[in-house]
């Protein structure tokens, strides 16, 4: 017979209960994480869904020949292949297939059909509505239908292709107005609603996570990467952050297939409200521009001419008589502030002088030959870009040099006529490429116009710059191909 210690089995007994209390303590913390992994989003939707519409467009209608979709495509899908990318077109394999559709007499031709459906939401209780661009460009009539029934006429009040906005207007008082939320507080993770009208059932809610934000797809839109389900007809409508605000406004997929992957660009409702402010004043957008093609600062330049990190945006050429032409920007800067505000990627600039009133005087620091300076320069307004005008080259007897076969180069003095077409104080041509130049990918007929910080004025110039570096390490050389310039590195060492 086994014998049990009365104390020992006492002792037994309070640990047990401490156990047992100890995990009864744990348990709510458990179900606060559970919920915050789950969230509920059946308040946000009776908070927002009032204020999403359902958008649908009206066009004359035209010969079956002109009109028929490629395919066979219902309208409703017509809106999609118009605007998501990245798919393949009916008819080609691999497309979605769509179902047969009965035989149809032929409208007449001053009768309006049904072009595209999409979504929405009531900026403004007096009845301005936000939607996409596309949603709207080329529609002879756009309804608007709130999801108590109503349904309005609107006017296209103005949109912008660029940032894909659009704003129209219906005549009704006292409509349930969005509260728009502030971006900059977004985080990657963050749980996201969005609430459209897929291929036109109203009302349909969807949700997922923020998968990335500042995702560069377009000129002037940093877009809000989702994976919530968005789908055609959810053009235009809004995405809801877990307090019920808009954070923005679903404008694209990424898809190979036609359907939706699991990728979703939103327009951050901070842009878009700053665009739909200007087309309820004036009915377009007026956007600054300095006249540069500029490109990114990859860190090997970077670290090669004493920039320190990979920042900024390098001046490719500057067109003539533009602001930045007139301020003293040169092809080879690298704009690394623009107003104070730090460049970190090219399209940095590219927003920030977009956003700023033509007219406006500001103030850019470019770095140049190894060090910093402030430029003024009065901001234009943005115009439709000129073409790049080709600059004829004379031909050059080749001239060789020890120094410039030591890094593949043989290279020649730049005439005066191509300075003067160039707006070039010196540099030197290149006649032939070989060895390290070649691997950098410097061309015949480049003109170097500097090396690392130094600037070439001749062949003698060049001669004596390229002895004197340190050959055991890449060398920066900046260079001009037609009127675009660019940093190559050349690696003699490998």
């Amino acid at each position: 017979m086994f014998k049990i210690d009365a104390m020992k089995l006492r002792a037994c007994g309070v640990a047990i209960a401490l156990a047992v209390s100890g995990t009864m303590a744990l348990a709510p913390p458990a179900a606060v994480a559970q919920t915050r992994v789950l969230p509920d989003f059946t308040d946000l939707v009776e908070q927002v869904g009032p204020s999403v519409v359902n958008i649908r467009t009206l066009e004359r209608s035209r010969p079956a020949s002109s009109s028929a979709a490629p395919g066979g495509m219902d309208e409703e899908m017509q809106e999609f292949f118009r605007r998501f990318f990245g798919q393949p077109m009916p008819g080609v394999p691999g497309a979605p297939r769509q179902a047969p559709r009965p035989n149809r007499p032929a409208p007449d031709e001053d009768q309006q059909q049904p072009r595209g459906v999409g979504s929405g939401f009531i900026l403004t209780p007096d009845g301005f509505v936000m939607t996409n661009a596309h949603v709207v460009d080329g529609a002879e009539e756009v309804l608007v239908t709130l999801p108590d029934k109503r349904e309005f006429k609107a006017k296209i009040v103005g949109f912008d292709k660029r940032t894909d906005v659009a704003v129209v207007k219906i005549e009704a008082t006292g409509l349930p107005a969005v509260k728009v939320g502030d971006v900059a507080r977004l985080k990657v993770g963050e749980w996201v609603m969005a609430i459209g009208s897929p291929f036109g059932l109203e009302n349909t809610v969807t949700a997922g996570i923020v998968s990335a934000k500042g995702r560069e797809t377009g000129d002037y839109v940093p877009f809000i990467q989702t994976d919530v389900a968005i789908n055609p007809g959810n053009s235009g409508g809004p995405l809801i952050n877990m307090r019920g605000e808009v954070v923005g406004i679903n404008s694209q997929i990424y898809s190979r297939s036609g359907g939706f992957m699991g990728i979703s660009f939103a327009i951050p409702i901070d842009e878009a409200i700053r665009v739909s402010e200007q087309l309820r004043v004036s009915g377009r957008v007026t956007r600054g521009r300095i006249g540069v093609q500029i490109d990114q600062v990859t860190k090997d330049v970077a670290e090669s001419i004493g920039l320190g990190k990979p920042q900024g945006a390098l001046v490719r050429s500057v067109e003539a008589g533009s602001p930045a032409d007139k301020a003293g920007v040169e092809a080879g800067d690298i704009i690394t502030k623009f107003d104070g505000k730090v460049i970190e990627k090219a399209t940095d600039l590219q927003r920030l002088v977009g956003n700023t009133k033509p007219g406006t005087r500001g103030t850019m620091t470019v770095f140049r030959r190894g060090g910093s300076k402030d430029i003024a320069v009065t901001i234009a307004e943005l115009e439709p870009e000129k073409p790049v005008k080709k600059v004829a080259e004379k031909e050059e007897k080749p001239k060789g040099s020890p120094a410039a076969q030591s890094v593949g180069l043989t290279v020649s003095e730049l005439g005066a006529d191509q300075k003067k077409e160039l707006k070039l104080k010196g540099g030197v041509k290149v006649d032939a490429v070989t060895d390290a130049a070649a691997r950098a990918g410097i061309r015949e007929g480049d003109i170097i116009v500097a090396i690392g910080n130094t600037e070439i004025g001749s062949v003698k110039e060049f001669d004596s710059v390229v002895a004197k570096v340190d050959k055991t390490k890449p060398i920066p050389v900046l260079l001009r191909r037609g009127e675009l310039a660019t940093y190559l590195l050349i690696r003699p060492a490998r």
